[in-house]
């Protein structure tokens, strides 16, 4: 399993492995839709996915946040929140489209949005 990036009673956090900030948030509980959770786990992943949105906004200032919430190949309730550029590799394509170019953007390392972002969830 990956790293968490953070964790509470109702969810955890990793990183997905992709030249863009994109993170998944999962429930602590292997629920299999959304409507399935209880009430204060839903809405934690809830608030989790507009603070991580915040965060990424703050941190990077991309194009555009890109929310998804699928589950078909992996049927634990999870929420890909993504930051989204220009000239990053699929752009304006979703990142599971067709590729348009090689990725042409230089972000921050990862690991200093992943401290940042740690700091802000600590608070709530």
């Amino acid at each position: 399993m990956q790293d968490k990036i953070f964790e509470n009673e109702y969810f955890y956090i990793l990183k997905e492995n992709s030249h863009i900030p994109w993170v998944k948030i999962f429930s602590q509980k292997p629920y299999k839709e959304l409507s399935q959770c209880d009430e204060q786990t839903r809405n934690a992943l809830l608030t989790c996915m507009l603070e991580v949105e915040k965060a990424m906004l703050e941190f990077y200032n991309p194009t555009k946040i890109n929310i998804a919430i699928f589950g078909n190949y992996v049927p634990h309730v999870h929420i890909h929140v993504m930051a989204r550029f220009e000239l990053d590799s699929h752009f304006p394509e979703s990142m599971w489209g067709v590729k348009q170019r090689e990725a042409q953007i230089e972000l921050c390392d990862f690991e200093d949005f992943m401290e940042f972002l740690k700091k802000r969830l600590s608070k709530n």
